[in-house]
């Protein structure tokens, strides 16, 4: 028996674990059930981090962890899936390509940054998607000094007042200093189309992000979007101009394109719908978890959001019922009734909230305290060490933070 799982992001990763956590238990060698992960590289991208300076170190190797728990790393990209032959395509980095079959399939794909046909977006844009667009972001913000101090060579414009684009944002204004000196007068813009900022995170935080903005700097352009860039600048929808040459584009992800390839409902996001236990309704044998699934958080009507915090326990419980279904063994239905944010606001600290009404329950220096600890301790992979790997996969515990306030 094999089971696949395509991607090596935060639900992958679990997935990986949960499901050899699942065979242990059950006695099971790794001859009869085959655990294999295909992805390009066997590295977790820390990509909640990738806002930050130095964003080439913000990586963690896995294939330690996946040896230590027998789990076989398939190196290439997974090109197609035929859900009927129950095959995967695999792309290798030489060129060539390899076809694994599959008893069942773990689709943890991810998600990717929505670019719009926008003139001049794809020529002038940067954004902090992706590992290597934030290395891209970081180069050109270190070759800032070598251009003249005009044409708003110190102007930063980011395009979405959402979580990543605030982040992006009031990171901004140390970092710009730290590049071009201690005396430099970084200006700092959030353009974003709603008419207020952070649209998604409701009234109670609001205050305190607006205030951070203040504290810090960052100028909005609220109720306008961006209508095209071009080697001066940014022009807005409603006509306003902006002199610069950064452009972070932060407005908007889809699930990445590989989800396409199952024959099953989606939605606006390009998620695959999925039921309790992740399964793809209609479509045999396979699972589809993280930001690559739409699945229902509890029976309230909240459904999980395209982030690491619910694609590591989406994971652990795709991994785990992929297993499940192969070993005979009942699956455990996904919930995940605890929610919490916790936003970086750069030099005026960080926002915490929990519940799903976002009640503010941490401000300024101490919410940044646990801003670090969760992405340099808890995001991470466990150890190489198989006996602490598999117990940190446990679905009901995974990432649980019904009991932290």
């Amino acid at each position: 028996m094999r089971l696949i799982i395509i991607g090596a992001g935060f639900a992958g990763m679990y997935a990986a674990l949960s499901a050899a956590r699942l065979r242990d238990i059950q006695g099971v060698s790794p001859e009869e059930l085959e655990i294999a992960l295909v992805a390009p590289e066997p590295t977790l991208v820390v990509r909640p981090r990738l806002y930050e300076q130095k964003p080439e170190t913000l990586t963690a190797p896995l294939l330690d962890v996946l040896n230590a728990i027998d789990v076989v790393y398939v190196q290439g990209s997974a090109e197609s899936i035929d859900t009927k032959s129950r095959v995967v395509q695999v792309a290798t980095a030489k060129g060539t390509r390899k076809t694994l079959s599959y008893d069942r399939l773990v689709v943890a794909t991810g998600s990717r940054l929505f670019r719009p046909n926008i003139p001049g977006l794809a020529e002038h844009g940067f954004s902090v998607d992706q590992l290597d667009d934030a290395i891209a972001l970081d180069r050109h913000l270190h070759s800032l000094p070598d251009r003249p101090a005009m044409n708003g060579r110190d102007t930063v414009v980011v395009a979405g007042g959402g979580f990543t684009g605030i982040e992006a944002a009031t990171e901004m204004p140390a970092r710009l200093r730290k590049i071009l000196g201690k005396d430099a007068k970084p200006r700092v813009i959030i353009v974003d189309r709603n008419s207020a900022i952070a649209p998604d995170m409701g009234e109670g935080p609001r205050p305190v992000i607006e205030e951070a903005l203040r504290k810090i700097g960052v100028e909005t352009r609220l109720g306008a979007g961006v209508a095209s860039l071009d080697k001066s600048g940014v022009t807005l929808s409603n006509g306003e101009h902006i002199e610069t040459e950064t452009v972070i584009w932060a407005a908007g992800i889809r699930a990445a394109p590989l989800t396409q390839q199952i024959p099953a409902e989606r939605d606006n996001f390009g998620r695959l719908l999925v039921d309790r236990d992740l399964r793809v309704p209609g479509v045999a044998g396979v699972f589809a978890t993280g930001d690559a699934a739409r699945a229902a958080c509890d029976d309230v009507g909240n459904y999980a959001l395209m982030s690491c915090q619910h694609a590591t326990r989406m994971g652990a419980f795709a991994g785990n019922n992929a297993a499940a279904e192969l070993l005979g063994v009942p699956t455990k239905p996904y919930h995940q009734k605890g929610y919490v944010t916790c936003l970086d606001l750069g030099e005026a600290g960080a926002l915490f909230t929990v519940g799903w009404e976002r009640q503010v329950k941490m401000v300024g220096d101490v919410g940044k305290k646990t801003k670090q600890e969760i992405n340099t301790v808890w995001i991470y992979p466990p150890k190489a060490e198989r006996a602490a790997a598999l117990a940190s996969a446990d679905p009901e515990r995974v990432t649980d933070v019904t009991g932290f306030f």
